[in-house]
């Protein structure tokens, strides 16, 4: 199946992109290059090859989910520029605008 340029011309109306006469013919040109190799690809006997769904093989890297303490109430608000008891205060955000 090889590229025309009504089929670039009907792809860029729906992509809603527009291109000189001589862009469509560069476009057609480059499309139908990448569809002779890709018939070159299937070409190849791929049946003892075992499907992948990465290249390179992947593996966990996430750590074990284990319970750590945290930072108490006072502690979290000894840092904070402005705090209750406790809770921190911040500006009001909401209001008079």
């Amino acid at each position: 199946m090889a590229v025309t340029v009504g089929d670039v011309d009907y792809v860029a109306a729906l992509a809603k992109l527009s291109f000189t006469d001589q862009e469509k013919q560069t476009l057609t040109s480059q499309l139908n290059d990448i569809l002779k190799y890709m018939e070159q690809l299937n070409s190849l006997d791929t049946s003892t090859i075992e499907p992948l769904s990465h290249v390179i093989e992947l593996r966990n890297v996430f750590r074990d989910d284990e319970l750590r303490p945290g930072l108490t109430r006072e502690e979290a608000l000894r840092n904070a520029p402005s705090s209750t008891e406790k809770f921190f205060k911040v500006p009001k955000v909401i209001g008079d605008r």
